[in-house]
């Protein structure tokens, strides 16, 4: 399977599609396959690629202290590598907090931005219930079965567990095999924890979408419409009943949200 070197480490990707680039970025402790739903979706349209953040996956997992800028570098440094010259970039949690710096950053590499159930971070963010906040720091070192139940109650909406909880189920118990090292998790949550974005937002130029369920439990909706409010002319779209993996529980919905997004804006 292809990795590539880049920003100093092996990254491992996958390109699907023809057209304009487009990256997507996964959240915190997930791989490349948390897109799976959205890549043919969006290789109908894009060039689309999507890989495993350092620390995840199959990408190098080295024993240093992570950041949010350099995970940022990693995905400029991987653009360089697959000759993308600018690309949209939509990211997903922790994915979104990366995009955030990535435009920030890397300002010229990019036609369209995409914030997907994101925060900006620092003492402005709106947090999760202290439970949440326990749950996700604590996730690494559960049991398979007991991680997949608090996964389930932090990740999708009481409503999409009640009416399709076999699916729901599936879908988090196939992410399993591919859990993130708990020391790698742990320096990936640091990186986002440490992450304050709230002054600089204004200084984002590129066409935003900020885009989130109206329901999710582990980074309130509120950050949403923050963001979409200090992002100069960003728009902000929000599912109701659907919660943090939004793009799981009404996937064609999203996809086409984005992709009319992407068509008009980006």
């Amino acid at each position: 399977m292809p990795r590539v070197q880049a920003n100093g480490i092996n990254i491992y990707y996958e390109s699907q599609g023809e057209g304009e680039p487009l990256l997507l970025i996964a959240g915190l402790g997930a791989t490349h396959h948390l897109w799976e739903l959205q890549v043919p979706s969006f290789a109908r349209w894009y060039r689309v690629v999507t890989f495993d953040n350092r620390g995840s996956g199959e990408s190098d997992k080295p024993p240093e202290p992570y950041s949010i800028a350099l995970f940022a570098d990693d995905a400029a440094a991987l653009m360089d590598a697959l000759g993308i010259q600018r690309a949209h970039v939509y990211g997903q949690s922790m994915g979104g907090i990366i995009a955030q710096e990535f435009a920030l950053r890397h300002p010229q590499r990019l036609r369209g931005l995409v914030l997907g159930c994101t925060t900006f971070g620092g003492p402005n963010s709106v947090l999760p219930s202290p439970q949440a906040a326990a749950m996700l720091s604590g996730m690494p070192n559960l049991p398979p079965e007991q991680a997949v139940e608090r996964v389930l109650e932090l990740f999708y909406s009481p409503r999409y567990r009640r009416e399709r909880p076999k699916e729901a189920r599936e879908r988090i118990q196939s992410y399993f095999p591919l859990r993130t090292p708990p020391d790698a998790y742990a320096r990936q949550l640091v990186a986002c924890l440490t992450f304050d974005a709230y002054d600089r937002l204004p200084q984002i130029a590129a066409p935003t979408l900020v885009i989130n369920g109206a329901e999710d439990a582990l980074i309130p909706p509120e950050n949403s419409r923050i963001i979409a409010q200090r992002i100069p002319d960003a728009e902000l779209v929000l599912f109701p009943e659907a919660g943090h993996l939004f793009f799981h529980e009404v996937p064609e919905e999203a996809d086409a949200a984005v992709a009319d997004f992407l068509r008009r804006r980006g």
